[in-house]
């Protein structure tokens, strides 16, 4: 139990990582915070980590918005008394366009969610996790490892939230705070499954043939399912992690070396 009794705020909370994060830490011991646009949503997944036997607490909240924002933090606070744990998870997909083309608005709205929103959460949350000695960990991804044509937008929010995690973990750390990312590749989940459905009707062929060319450029030959990169999330939020901060953990099946 990695994780027992800690408080564990997860801020976006998705039908993919997100909720796998939520329900693995639920299994590792953790209370959670549930975070994320959608109430309906967050109620389902919080009934899933009530199952698990651990307390919940969904909070319907717009993380771009600084109001709502504190909101979170207030409510999390009232409802359990400390934070232990921030894992940001928030994403919006940027347009997926050269960085020559794409619209400077379109950037700008990419980094207030995949970016700002984490610093945001970081920033409210600091006084408590100095507090508990908690941690922080910021799920980015492996279009840090490369420079595919159309990527560039993703690229850049993500290497910007890289940033941000590594000089948070500069200025936190002598106060006791560590701060980590976790870098998945693709993961196999439904949103996946979609595209590679929608490859293989356009290229007329079987979906299972687009997983297995995939699948081939990895090391071990397969994707990595929501629960093998929420367990590399735990494993940072843990004390096994208690010398490890400015990282940035790869979960990819070995798809890149880094």
């Amino acid at each position: 139990m990695l994780l027992t009794e800690k408080i564990v705020v997860v801020a976006g909370v998705g039908p993919g990582l997100g909720q796998a994060i939520a329900v693995r830490a639920a299994q590792a011991g953790a209370h959670v915070v549930l975070a994320a646009r959608t109430g309906s949503f967050l109620n389902g997944v919080a009934g899933k980590v009530r199952a698990a036997g651990q307390r919940a607490l969904a909070v319907p909240t717009d993380l771009t918005d600084g109001e709502s924002s504190a909101a979170l933090v207030r409510a999390a606070l009232a409802e359990f008394g400390r934070v232990d744990v921030l894992v940001s998870n928030a994403f919006e997909m940027p347009p997926m366009r050269g960085l020559g083309t794409v619209e400077l608005a379109d950037l700008r709205s990419s980094f207030e969610v995949n970016v700002l929103a984490a610093l945001r959460m970081t920033r409210l949350l600091t006084p408590a996790l100095v507090e508990s000695g908690g941690n922080v960990v910021m799920v980015n991804s492996a279009v840090l490892r490369h420079s595919r044509l159309a990527f560039g937008p993703y690229k850049l929010a993500k290497a910007a939230l890289l940033a941000a995690a590594q000089n948070l973990a500069t200025e936190l750390g002598p106060r006791g705070v560590r701060v980590n990312s976790v870098a998945p590749g693709w993961i196999w989940a439904d949103s996946l499954r979609l595209w590679f459905d929608y490859q293989a009707s356009q290229r007329g062929v079987p979906p299972q043939q687009i997983y297995d060319e995939v699948a081939a450029t990895t090391d071990l030959g397969r994707l990595p399912v929501p629960d093998e990169v929420a367990d590399a999330v735990l494993f940072l939020s843990s004390g096994l992690a208690r010398g490890i901060t400015g990282q940035c953990l790869d979960v990819n099946c070995g798809e890149f070396h880094h």
